[in-house]
């Protein structure tokens, strides 16, 4: 699955790193916690959090995650989007909430 099925299957905005959409998807991680998911999410795995600063996608780089989830309808600083755009890991938001995004996913993930 790719970020893009996410994005449709979603409906969600794509805030910035559109050059990214094409990524794989090997998973999910939930965290608002940045220490937590530099040391626990896996390559290819979707980021779903509430957090907007600059970190997040210093982090997400690092662990050469497939894309940034945002909840609640939050988007994310103009320097964290450049960099997004920059590094092509997409930026994504929903007006939902965290459960309802990550039930959302691991039913994508997880059918057939």
């Amino acid at each position: 699955m790719k970020v893009r099925d996410i994005v449709e299957a979603l409906n969600l905005k794509v805030l910035s790193g559109e050059a990214g959409l094409d990524r794989e998807v090997e998973g999910c991680y939930v965290s608002d916690l940045l220490s937590d998911v530099m040391g626990n999410a896996d390559m290819g795995n979707v980021w779903v959090t509430l957090q907007t600063h600059k970190n997040v996608m210093a982090i997400a780089s690092l662990k050469e995650l497939a894309c940034v989830i945002l909840v609640k309808g939050l988007s994310a600083s103009e320097d964290t989007l450049n960099q997004s755009n920059e590094e092509e890991i997409p930026f994504l938001s929903s007006n939902e909430e965290t459960f309802d995004v990550a039930g959302k996913i691991y039913m994508m993930l997880h059918k057939g």
